[in-house]
């Protein structure tokens, strides 16, 4: 059984639950109006003035202890671990892509900067590769913005028009968040080069690109597939016809119907293997799907631990 000191029960009592999905699941946010937001996983369950109630089952409360234990079902030391036991990350406000009387909202892109000489800097120290860096500059999917000096990964759709931005922040900082407008159905993908009918899923643009270097290192030519990322998933509902796929994943099988077969690469975590699970469960029968998972936690670090392990071999 976990174990958890009284600080970190204090700790984690303080917490709402907007702040908690605002820092720890970005994703599950929807917002309802301007001071209301729901669950993706929930639509009833709603958040407003520092309380939440799930009105289907007619429960609520004010931390996210509360619903963690009430909703997750998750036991009390593991909830305030999950508090506790994680740092937050700095997210941008998620902006809905559709306006409140009902037309698209307008991407507001990052104005550009000059050069994208630090994204590189900070990609290449992240172990990419500079040719798959080099490809992202070159067909715009990949610039460095002018404040912040934040790297931009920008979706598509097949017309060639930015529908969708991921911005990670290149400092200390783990800013993370996406651009005003943003619409998760184009989120950043490499569409394969020729008439590839396998697609690797991934759960944000740094995995997908971490990929696609470990391929080129191995000898494979990387565009002979598709790659997509999830844009960050969500977790599942128990039931599973109260599941939904990721919309980013469901957007590009029709977008791109000659996909015959998905190769999963989430996080290799609790949210990461649920989301596997549900998606095999939900497109299994459609699809031929292979589950992945990285070695370490996300394909980066896979990507990281290679690299220094052939920089120790060749010293």
């Amino acid at each position: 059984m976990s174990y958890v000191n009284k600080e970190q029960i204090e700790r984690a009592k303080q917490l709402d639950l907007l702040t908690y999905l605002q820092c720890f699941e970005p994703y599950e946010l929807v917002r309802c109006s301007r001071n209301a937001y729901s669950t993706r996983t929930h639509d009833s369950l709603k958040i407003s003035n520092g309380k939440w109630f799930w009105w289907s089952r007619g429960i609520g409360g004010r931390s996210a202890l509360d619903y963690l234990i009430k909703v997750r079902g998750m036991s009390f030391p593991d909830a305030v671990l999950q508090i506790d036991g994680n740092p937050p990350v700095h997210m941008a406000p998620a902006t809905p892509a559709i306006q409140q009387d009902g037309s698209n909202a307008r991407l507001e892109l990052p104005e550009t900067y000059a050069t994208s000489n630090r994204v590189a800097a900070y990609l290449s120290k992240r172990g990419i590769s500079r040719d798959v860096i080099d490809f992202c500059l070159k067909t715009g999917r990949l610039y460095e913005s002018r404040m912040y000096h934040n790297a931009v990964f920008v979706g598509f759709d097949l017309t060639g028009d930015p529908r969708y931005a991921a911005i990670r922040g290149t400092t200390k900082t783990r800013y993370m968040g996406e651009a005003p407008g943003s619409d998760k159905r184009y989120s950043f993908a490499i569409p394969t080069d020729d008439n590839g009918t396998e697609l690797h899923l991934f759960e944000s643009a740094i995995d997908l690109l971490s990929y696609c270097t470990l391929s080129e290192i191995s000898g494979k030519v990387w565009r002979q597939s598709h790659q997509l990322s999830l844009a960050g998933i969500y977790s599942p509902s128990n039931k599973k016809d109260e599941s939904v796929a990721p919309a980013a994943l469901t957007h590009y099988l029709q977008s791109y119907p000659q996909v015959e077969r998905l190769v999963l690469h989430l996080d290799n975590d609790a949210a990461g293997r649920s989301a596997s699970v549900m998606i095999q469960q939900l497109l299994g029968p459609t699809y031929a799907i292979s589950d992945e998972p990285p070695i370490g936690k996300d394909v980066n670090d896979d990507l990281k631990v290679y690299r220094k392990q052939r920089e120790v071999l060749t010293r």
